[in-house]
């Protein structure tokens, strides 16, 4: 009598290990290091100088700064004359002005330069004036104009390729031990005892 072996089942998706939400995990991975974080660098640098809160000639501000804060006075350079604009700096510890090295930030009208670098030896507050022979724009912000913009555009290229890189190697992963649990357990299935279907000629299987 001919034996017919009834197939194994097949196997749920949702059964393989490891489970497809990894597919998922691999995706947010790329997108994290590659927008998420560029987008917060770039947000950093646009925002670095804060040209809403801009002083003139003779305006006293008030900051509080902390050694080490890396903030500079940066001036609007369309308007500054032959000689350059003059600050001064007030407050405990005796605070200074250094050079601020050539730098660059760039709004969509205007085009800033850093005047001075800000170095205080505590936190606290500290009076700040500037002059100049012509009239002239103040703006306190970070050390990084165009550098800190061009430095986490770099970063974001490297963050991005890195997500890439690591979302790819996760689906592969994922994929090839999915692909040998199906194996496993189809093997499993294969090797269980099997229900059979007993046939004879001329005879029916209820008879």
């Amino acid at each position: 009598m001919p034996v017919h072996p009834i197939p194994p089942p097949p196997i749920p998706a949702n059964e393989l290990l490891p489970s497809r939400h990894w597919y998922a995990t691999a995706g947010a991975i790329a997108i994290a290091l590659g927008a998420v974080i560029g987008a917060f660098g770039f947000n950093n640098a646009i925002d670095s100088v804060d040209t809403d809160h801009a002083f003139a000639n003779g305006d006293t501000v008030t900051l509080r700064l902390e050694p080490g804060g890396e903030k500079s006075i940066w001036v609007r350079d369309q308007e500054m004359g032959p000689s350059a604009p003059k600050c001064s700096i007030t407050g405990p510890g005796g605070p200074r002005l250094a050079d601020p090295g050539i730098d660059v930030f760039l709004t969509r009208d205007e085009t800033w330069n850093p005047l001075y670098a800000i170095d205080v030896p505590r936190p606290d507050d500290y009076q700040i004036t500037c002059s100049s022979d012509m009239p002239s724009k103040y703006a306190i912000g970070d050390s990084g104009g165009f550098l800190a913009l061009a430095g986490w555009t770099v970063l974001a290229i490297a963050l991005a390729a890195l997500g890439i890189t690591t979302c790819a190697v996760i689906i592969l992963v994922t994929a090839f031990r999915r692909s040998r649990h199906r194996k496993q357990v189809s093997s499993i299935q294969h090797s269980s005892p099997v229900s059979e279907t007993l046939t004879s000629p001329g005879r029916s299987a209820d008879a």
